[in-house]
């Protein structure tokens, strides 16, 4: 079982690139729902730098239509401005399918109302449009882990026990 995290139509590379490393990081799956802004071809991603690509379960959907006829579940949430419960307030599993919109406009409306009892919010002070889109999943993912005690992590380091 592992945390999955949902990027509907991610626009900007760098944020994806970061939530990739989050993800291989806690050993999350990371489902990419097109269209992408960007390349994610072996050769692209090589160029980019990014060593740890190959470390990820990574998932791709033509469009969230397709995401939303192959994950079915009641453990899914998501990520809107729009909500009313917070983050923190939700009992997450190791298997919970956390969904983050796009970068510019965020999720559909349409599709928060049918998840409205599992959208959620990250508080923010009034006049603050969002956070960052990999610091908003980072935010997510470690509660999420948290909750679930850190099961399929590295303990914390002895570095300091041997000095």
């Amino acid at each position: 079982m592992s945390i999955n995290i949902v990027l509907v139509e991610p626009e900007i590379p760098q944020n994806t690139g970061n939530i990739a490393r989050t993800c291989a990081a806690i050993g999350a799956t990371l489902h990419l729902v097109e269209p992408l802004g960007f390349d994610i071809t072996e050769k692209a991603v090589r160029r980019a730098g990014l060593d740890y690509w190959d470390k990820l379960n990574i998932i791709t959907y033509e469009n969230l239509d397709e995401f939303k006829e192959k994950i079915k579940t009641d453990d899914l949430y998501l990520l809107s401005t729009k909500a009313k419960k917070v983050y923190s307030d939700v009992k997450y599993t190791d298997n919970s399918y956390i969904v983050f919109g796009p970068e510019t406009r965020g999720l559909p409306e349409s599709y928060i109302l049918e998840h409205f009892d599992n959208a959620v919010r990250i508080p923010m002070r009034e006049g603050i449009r969002s956070l960052n889109l990999s610091n908003s999943v980072a935010l997510v993912a470690y509660e999420i882990e948290r909750q679930i005690n850190f099961k399929n992590l590295q303990e914390l380091s002895t570095y300091f026990d041997d000095k």
